[in-house]
Parts: structure tokens; C-alpha cells; sequence
């Protein structure tokens, strides 16, 4: 089958919003310097935003800034992720599309808003990052497209987005897809945590799943 992308991403769409802060602003507001905490309270984010610095929003996710390399490099990249029908997913469409990445997922509706990332970062350099992840875990094998799979060579998982069960239903059923047409599954483990909540389901995925 002849390919029309490098490479097609599957991972956790998320709206970075970086921001100067000082070492006070951190301890006020009990962030860990240098690290980066998960926030599952969509109000506490909020109260959080609104207290920070003017800062600067860009899309991100580990996936979706591999893709956002691989077209600043000249290859052709597709993306796969949800986002809500709000700012940040307007925010998050607009910008993988003005980078030369293929995207198109349908938002997500009644529900959890686009996951961001706040990012205070110190004089130092620190960045200090406190992540909602929104929808963005949302994503189920109904949201895949199947020609953009199909079309690309390499389909590439991100392990971020391994937690929800219908996300590794959806891994499967891309991997599926991308081997069918005849092309390569890639997945990176993305972090030491993800590994430890799912070791036995990611050996299970590399060994049937992943080239």
C-alpha cells in the first residue's frame, strides 16, 4: 500500500502554558520545584491558572511534539488525540495543523475539558510543571482513523496514554491496523511510572504488538 505519512502519532493531547514564576509563587501554591505533579481537580487547575504569571500556550504531549519534529524536519506526520470542543482544543487543532501535522480527531464532547500542562519556571531555569489531563485519556478505538493508520509507515504509541483500558483497546486495534497495510508499530514507554503500573500489559503489547 503506498504511504502518505512518516509517521502517524497516537498520544495525550495537551495545551502547555508556560509562565515566569519565582521560588515564593512555588512554595505558596505547593508546587514541586523541578518535577512534574499530576492534578486530578479540574476547579484546582483553574484557581491555579488564574493566579499565574501571563504566559505563553502551545501544544504539546510527548507524541504530539515528536510529530510537531518530525514536520519541522520536513517528513509528513499525523496525529490522533483528543481534545475538548473549547479554547485549548481550538488551540491545540489550530497549532498541530499550522505546524504541518495532519490532524483531525473529533473533540470530545459532555465531559472533562483539553488536558494542559501549567509550567511556572524559575530564574534558575526549573520548569515546574502541575498536569490536568482532561479528556485526553478519553481516546477509545471508535476516535482512530483508520486511513491515516493505514496510510502512515510508522504508527507511533505513546506510553502516557496506556492507562485507561479502552486506550489499550485502542493501541491494539491501531497496531492492528498499521500491520494489516503492511507497516511498523513504534511505542516508547514514555516514563519510569508508566512501566511500573503497567509492566506486565506493555511486555504483553511489545511482544504481539510492537516492531
Amino acid at each position: 500500500m503506498t504511504t502518505q505519512f512518516d509517521v502517524c502519532g497516537v498520544g495525550n493531547a495537551i495545551v502547555d502554558v508556560i509562565a515566569p514564576a519565582t521560588d515564593e509563587f512555588l512554595a505558596e501554591h505547593q508546587i514541586a520545584k523541578g518535577a512534574m505533579t499530576l492534578i486530578f481537580d479540574e476547579p484546582a487547575v483553574e484557581r491555579l491558572y488564574a493566579t499565574m504569571a501571563p504566559g505563553q500556550e502551545s501544544s504539546g504531549g510527548s507524541a504530539a511534539n515528536t510529530l510537531a519534529g518530525i514536520a519541522s524536519l520536513g517528513g509528513k506526520g499525523a496525529y490522533i488525540g483528543k481534545v475538548a470542543n473549547d479554547t485549548l482544543g481550538q488551540v491545540f487543532r489550530h497549532d498541530m495543523n499550522a505546524g504541518g501535522v495532519a490532524y483531525d480527531t473529533s473533540p470530545h464532547a459532555n465531559g472533562p475539558s483539553t488536558a494542559r500542562c501549567l509550567i511556572n519556571v524559575t530564574p534558575d531555569g526549573q520548569r515546574s510543571m502541575s498536569t490536568f489531563l482532561g479528556c485526553s485519556p478519553l481516546l477509545t478505538p471508535e476516535d482512530l482513523d483508520p486511513a491515516k493508520l493505514a496510510s502512515a509507515q510508522i504508527v507511533f504509541l505513546e506510553g502516557y496514554l496506556f492507562d485507561a483500558e479502552e486506550a489499550k483497546a485502542a493501541f491494539v486495534k491501531a497496531s492492528e491496523i498499521a500491520h494489516t497495510a503492511g507497516n511498523k508499530v513504534a511505542l516508547t514507554l514514555s516514563d519510569l511510572f508508566c512501566v511500573d503500573r503497567h509492566k506486565a500489559a506493555f511486555r504483553h503489547l511489545v511482544a504481539n504488538h510492537i516492531d
